[in-house]
Formats: C-alpha cells, sequence, structure tokens
C-alpha cells in the first residue's frame, strides 16, 4: 500500500477533484480511507433516492470514505451543519470546499479497479482486477 495525503482549496468540487487525480495519475485501485475539512455545499445521494440533496452553508465533513478508480469514484460522506445536524450519504458532483478538504488516499499496488454495469443492481459497481 501506498498512501497519498491530499488538502483541496476553497472552491474545488469535491468529487470532480477526486476523480481528476484518479485519471490524472496512475493510481489504479484506491480508497478514500477518511477526509475531514468544510464544505459550503454538500451534494448527498440518499438511500434509495435516485436524486441527489443539495445543502448549503457552513458545512463540516465529519468522515469521508470510498473506492477510487480511473473511471469513477464511490464515495460517503457525513456532514454537519451549524446547528450540529448530521447528514450523510452518497457523494455526488457539486460538493464545493469551503476552506479546506484534507484527504488520506491509499494505492493498493497489484490492483486496478474500474466501474462495471451490475445487471442485479442496475447501477455500475466495483470490479476488482489482479494485476501482476
Amino acid at each position: 500500500m501506498q498512501t497519498l495525503p491530499l488538502r483541496l482549496v476553497p472552491g474545488d468540487d469535491l468529487r470532480g477533484a477526486l476523480e481528476a487525480i484518479a485519471r490524472a495519475n496512475p493510481i489504479g485501485a484506491a480508497f478514500v480511507m477518511q477526509g475531514i475539512g468544510s464544505l459550503s455545499v454538500a451534494n448527498l445521494r440518499y438511500a434509495g433516492l435516485d436524486q441527489p440533496t443539495r445543502l448549503t452553508g457552513d458545512l463540516e465533513i465529519l468522515t469521508l470514505a470510498g473506492s477510487l478508480a480511473a473511471d469513477g469514484a464511490h464515495l460517503h460522506m457525513a456532514v454537519s451543519d451549524a446547528q450540529g445536524h448530521v447528514s450523510g450519504g452518497h457523494v455526488s458532483v457539486g460538493c464545493i470546499v469551503r476552506t479546506t478538504a484534507e484527504i488520506l488516499l491509499v494505492r493498493l499496488a497489484g490492483f486496478r479497479f474500474s466501474r462495471e454495469f451490475d445487471p442485479r443492481t442496475g447501477f455500475p459497481e466495483l470490479s476488482i482486477h489482479p494485476q501482476a
């Protein structure tokens, strides 16, 4: 395993930036082990819903985790608002960094991840490919 600490800056799209990093670097297979920071906008898709819910205001990232490949990401996040109310779900495009996002990626040597359509779920799901 190889670790890669990252810092995203104000205005960055959290999901977009992570996917761009995965496309631009020979990551192959990685997991987001943890992420903290703040957002001004969070687009979270809650369980069982097709569309994300847009949260705005001063939001703190409490947890961020998921898998990352060159062809996409599967990320979950919990955020709290200024009153301490917590929301969590699937990270969609449009989560905008407010002050910082500090993220730890772990690259898995010897593997390549891809997202492939699974007819059982109707979604592109993680496919794990061992590499020599």
